[in-house]
């Protein structure tokens, strides 16, 4: 599939604001990786600004990752014989695999964003918010947890926050938190999981 001018521009500007910063990325270099003169104005044919191509960058990550969660919702069931651990452990792989799709983007968030409060805004409602929804979408439609009165949101946000917090100490410190390796922490991620059938069920006093 060809690559249009436009996709080449959002997709290198936001490989060099990953790896050299917002501000430190000038047009003239987004155009020369882009395969554009560089400094003949070429990016303007296609955006008004350096900052409509980072705005233009993360609303076409909203736009896919809505796509997937919505794929991986509709064809969950398909899956539904394989057991439950196996299951568990498929959504920590896939999580993983989502940061490290997204890594040039979580960078920028971290490093940049702040710049940009309404990017920060447009990131946690498209991005952020709908993962830790399908999250507690998913667990609460698995056929072992069918009518359990369980508080999905929250679990979903300290399942997700772990797969996120474990990818981002790897990213960061080069290597994970006490060098578990990743086969050991899906493995105990999916163990806790499972955890969620044996839990005390009786009502609060």
């Amino acid at each position: 599939m060809t690559t249009s001018t436009r996709e080449r521009i959002v997709s290198e500007s936001l490989r060099l604001f990953a790896d050299r910063g917002y501000a430190a990325t000038s047009v003239a270099e987004i155009e020369a990786a882009a395969g554009l003169s560089p400094g003949a104005g070429g990016l303007y044919r296609h955006f008004r600004s350096k900052e409509e191509v980072l705005a233009s960058a993360i609303r076409e990550h909203i736009e896919r990752t809505r796509r997937q969660i919505s794929d991986v919702l509709e064809h969950a069931s398909a899956y539904e014989e394989r057991p439950l651990e196996i299951r568990l452990r498929m959504t920590c792989q896939v999580g993983l695999a989502k940061m490290r799709e997204e890594q040039d983007l979580v960078r920028v968030l971290f490093r940049d964003l702040d710049q940009f409060p309404n990017l920060v805004a447009e990131m946690r409602e498209g991005i952020v918010n709908p993962l830790y929804d399908g999250i507690a979408t998913w667990l609460s439609e698995q056929p072992e947890f069918q009518g359990v009165d369980e508080d999905w949101p929250a679990i979903a946000s300290i399942l997700g926050g772990a797969v996120v917090n474990y990818w981002l100490a790897n990213e960061s410190m080069y290597e994970p938190p006490s060098r578990i390796d990743e086969d050991r922490f899906v493995a105990s991620w999916a163990r806790l999981g499972l955890g969620l059938l044996h839990l005390d069920r009786a009502p609060a006093t």
